[in-house]
């Protein structure tokens, strides 16, 4: 008996994870899912511009009537697409401001504010997208009957879905970018070239929505991928000892 009571009292207690180290693993699988939203965010551009510029050249089209023709010829691509590269990208796009909020913490009045900046780009993305496919169908649909009146409603329908799309400056693009990078480097969150680069693209976006740089918007999307991708490989190697150390040890 005197055996069996040393041998249990001898056992190693089962061990348990503190809560910063469960707080870490959180902060780490939170920052490697922003990781794969830029990631995602930055394949979403690469795909959508040959199409828009290339397959459909809706950029180059002029009047309701051309639009609406190169509608109902790419009705199925232009549905995806706008799935893929507005409803879709509006919804992780959040996930990743989410994530760099977090990140960003250190700094949060610029954090916060970048965040809201960033969360209703997202949800005008969103809105733009479903308004676009709606419209678009049923501009489709009432093409067979009317093509007079389809061009008429798609004239009401397509100016809606621009502007909630950004279309005359990257306003809220540009505002989230520059406010997340000026975060970045007070906090040294990110590496300090990714932040400088960041500053450039968010003054590009902002600028655009001056009539005469409104072209500014193309340096502001094509760098933004660049961007969208070397954040997403830093934010993806988060590891949880990351915010292990940036965490302060309590007291005793």
């Amino acid at each position: 008996m005197n055996v069996l009571h040393i041998s249990s009292r001898s056992k190693v207690p089962a061990t348990r994870t503190a809560p910063q180290d469960t707080e870490a693993l959180a902060y780490a699988r939170q920052q490697r899912a922003g990781g794969v939203a830029a990631l995602y965010l930055a394949a979403a551009y690469l795909v959508a511009m040959p199409f828009f510029l290339i397959v459909v050249n809706y950029e180059s089209l002029v009047g309701s009537a051309q639009k609406v023709t190169a509608l109902v010829a790419h009705q199925n691509g232009m549905y995806v697409m706008h799935l893929v590269t507005y409803v879709v990208f509006g919804i992780v796009l959040a996930a990743l401001v989410l994530a760099l909020w977090k990140r960003l913490s250190g700094s949060p009045t610029l954090a916060a504010v970048g965040g809201v900046a960033g969360l209703i780009w997202a949800c005008m993305l969103v809105a733009s997208g479903l308004v676009f496919n709606y419209g678009a169908a049923a501009v489709i649909d009432l093409y067979d009957k009317s093509p007079a009146q389809a061009v008429s409603a798609w004239q009401a329908i397509e100016p809606v879905a621009e502007g909630l799309g950004s279309a005359q400056g990257e306003l809220l693009g540009g505002l989230w970018v520059l406010l997340v990078s000026v975060a970045a480097l007070r906090t040294a969150r990110l590496p300090k070239a990714l932040s400088w680069f960041g500053i450039v693209i968010g003054v590009a976006g902002v600028a655009s929505v001056i009539p005469l740089l409104l072209e500014a918007r193309y340096v502001f999307g094509l760098l933004q991928i660049v961007w969208l991708i070397w954040l997403g490989i830093v934010m993806f190697r988060t590891s949880a000892s990351e915010e292990s150390r940036r965490q302060p040890v309590p007291q005793q």
